[in-house]
This record gives C-alpha cells, structure tokens and sequence, in this order.
C-alpha cells in the first residue's frame, strides 16, 4: 500500500475513540461497524478524570458533555442500614484537575461518533459491515467483512485493531482456545427513573452488599423544577442458575422488585425509584479471563475485545480511552508498524489483565464486602467495623490500580503532544 491505513473492527465507545485519535495525529483510518444504524442504546456509565483527560485532549469539551451527562460530585458506599461506609468528592471536587462524568452510554456514543464524522467525512465510518476474522500478508492485514445481505468483502490495511467487544471474531480467531465468557451469578437489572437527585445532586452511591446492592446516580443536567434522569442498577448474585453469558434484554420492574421492598430509608425510597423506571434492561454481570498477549503480528486488540471486566470499578469505557490514546502515543513514537502495537501490548495488556481479576475480586466495592463479614452490613459507627485509616488505604490502591491517582495523574505529561502527527 503507497500509505499506512489502519482498520479498525467496531464502532462503539473505544473504537471511535481510536478513529478520533487517529484523525488528529494524521493516520487515515476506516471503522467497520456491524449495526446499520447506530442508535442511543444503554443507560448511564461513568467516564473517569483519566479519560476526561484525553477526551479534552482530542478536542471534546466539558459543554459537549455537559449535553450528555453531568459531572460527578461524589462516590458513596452506604450500609444497609442507610449509614454511610465511605464517602469522598470526585472529579474538580476532589482535586483533579478533570472532572469526573456520569453520561447517558447512547448519547456519550453518538457524540463520538457525530464528531469522527465531522472530521474525518462519512465514508470513514462504514456502517453494515461486520468484520468476521482476518488474513495476514507480507504487506499488512486484510480484513474479512460480512454485509447484512449476505456479501462478503476483503479490505487491505496496514493493520486492524479489533475493537469488536465481548463477543470479539478478532479475538476468538487471535486465541481459539480461550475459555468461554465468565459469568459469576451476578444479574444487574438496569434503568432509569426521572427523579430528584439525592445528597449533592450528582452522588454515585453503591447502597447495600457486595451480593444484594443498588447503585444510583443522574446521568443528565437537572431541569428546571430539579429533575435529573436518575441511572440505577439493582443487582443480586445468585447461586442456583444455570450458566448464562450473553442476554440482555428488557425486564419488568415486578420481575426483580421484591428483592429490594423495605429498602426505604428517610433519604431515599428504592422501591418508589423503581417503580418509577421508565425502562428497564436485564443481563449478567460477565467478564473475560485475561490472555497472555493482544497482539498478533499486525493485528491487535482493545476496549471488551481485549479486557471486557466487570463494572464494579467504572473501569471499562474509560480504559477504552485509555486505550485508544496509548495506542495513538505508541504510534507516534514508532509509526504505522507492528512495532507500535507491541509496545502497546507490553504497556497495557499486563496491568490491565490484573485490573480484570481486582474488578472480578468486587473492585471497589470490596469494602461492602468487608462490612458484610464483620457486621452483617447494618452498622452506628463504620469507625467501629472498619477505622478510617484502613478504608483510605483500600480505595488508595484501587484508584492506582485503575489509573486515576490524582497526584500521579494531575502530574503526568498529555499523552499525545499537542499537534503531534505521525510521520507518513
């Protein structure tokens, strides 16, 4: 090929996160997406100051986000009792110098998307167009396409990045001998209510056990009468089910209520919140064990396809980020090259392989299982069942592990220069 072309498998959240990256280092790109039309699909999730970071870095600003979600104020764990395990501020709040955002998933995606579109023309983002596997050649990669009508395609690039999630062909042709998805018998039903934000108005509060928890937080700006969309997750891990991995679909609010009546305190009532759920969505709580390498030869891994996790820490779109601006800094210091995906391999797939297996272990939420062991998760004093000194150190290593320290992260360099380009 006379110049390097990237193809990148999966247009979702780290997929056009990688094209946007790409786009302003100077690295032509197609993104090959399976769905014909994208749409706003999903609830709420939580963007990290780690990512916020390289998301104002690639040119998003906090306003184009401010219309799609809001920034976080706060991260509480609450007992079952009501009582507080652990509160602290996040984002501005708390000292970073980038806020924290809980956004609408859809939304969030097709800003993404709207942007890459307006920057690099509509032809760069293929719609249709799943990729089923790939071809090595002397030259680079070809990648093999299935249309919605039946028609198969074979596109050359210079290498491919799969960015095609849990489900990745990329990666199950990369390592056919990988265990099935992992499933631990967590059931999250997810939704969202029009509400009356709790405590600072843009608090994530995980309420209850490791095994029996709600986590509630807004995912919108607040209307005038101070209305927010509320995005909550209630969840129960069950020991009697027979192995799931892949559904997701809608649920009734009678389908799953019963496990939280009574769980109405004098500042929230969970059951009126979910009544009030104008949608609701069932699936298992899965993940992937990790896989020795990312990489083969001029194809590589990223977002779900190379770490899908469990969502206890708000890890997984923002290490998608994360990823794609790793991999656009590998390629400005070593090129459109294998090179570059090796040594983006070696910087991320081992941490990030033991962030998998932390997340699997309750990530943060470890301290509700604390809590359930020492007291049954009902509690006066949280100094009297966990000191305040050993519940700092515990969310101390768990923010090092996932990336956003705040010393280390407000002192670390951009990831990618400003007006940095790859030399073609």
């Amino acid at each position: 090929m006379a110049h390097p072309h990237v193809l990148i498998a999966g247009g979702g959240i780290g997929g056009l996160a990688l094209a946007l990256t790409l786009e302003q280092i100077g690295v032509p790109c197609t993104v090959f997406e399976s769905v014909s039309d994208l749409k706003p699909l999903g609830v709420g999730i939580n963007i990290q100051p780690n990512a916020v970071r390289e998301l104002f870095d690639l040119g998003i600003t906090a306003e184009d986000l401010d219309g799609v979600g809001i920034s976080a104020k706060e991260w509480a764990l609450v007992g079952l009792n009501g009582n507080d395990i652990y509160a602290e501020p996040r984002g501005l709040d708390a000292g970073y110098n980038w806020p924290q955002y809980a956004v609408h998933r859809g939304r969030f995606h097709l800003m993404l998307r709207d942007k890459f579109v307006e920057r690099a023309g509509e032809g760069a983002l293929r719609l249709g167009c799943r990729v089923t596997g790939y071809e090595k050649t002397e030259t680079g990669v070809v990648a093999l396409i299935e249309r919605p009508n039946g028609e198969t395609l074979r596109e050359e690039g210079t290498l491919l990045v799969g960015a095609d999630g849990i489900h990745s062909a990329i990666r199950a042709q990369m390592h056919p001998g990988q265990p099935p998805i992992h499933w631990g018998g967590a059931v999250m039903w997810r939704g969202t209510t029009r509400a009356k934000p709790i405590r600072t108005g843009s608090s994530f509060i995980g309420l209850g056990t490791h095994e029996h928890r709600m986590v509630i937080y807004p995912i919108s700006q607040p209307d005038d009468d101070g209305y927010a969309d509320v995005n909550w997750i209630a969840e129960v891990t069950f020991k009697d089910l027979d192995q799931r991995t892949g559904w997701f679909k809608p649920a009734k609010i009678e389908d799953f209520i019963h496990h939280f009546e009574g769980w109405t305190y004098d500042w929230l009532d969970v059951p009126a919140l979910l009544r009030g759920g104008d949608v609701a969505y069932e699936n298992p709580m899965i993940d992937r064990d990790p896989v020795a390498t990312w990489q083969d030869g001029p194809v590589v891994l990223m977002g779900d396809a190379a770490h899908a996790m469990y969502p206890t820490g708000s890890n997984g779109a923002s290490q998608a980020v994360i990823d794609a601006r790793t991999l656009g800094a590998a390629f400005l210091e070593h090129g459109v090259s294998t090179a570059a995906l090796a040594a983006y391999d070696t910087a991320l797939c081992g941490p990030v392989s033991e962030l998998i297996l932390r997340n699997r272990g309750a990530g943060p939420f470890g301290l509700l299982n604390m809590v359930d062991e020492r007291c049954g998760g009902t509690f006066d004093n949280i100094d009297d069942v966990i000191p305040e000194a050993e519940r700092n150190e515990f969310m101390a290593k768990y923010k090092a592990a996932a990336g956003f320290a705040k010393e280390k992260l407000n002192d670390a360099p951009r990831t990618i220069p400003e007006g940095a380009k790859v030399a073609l």
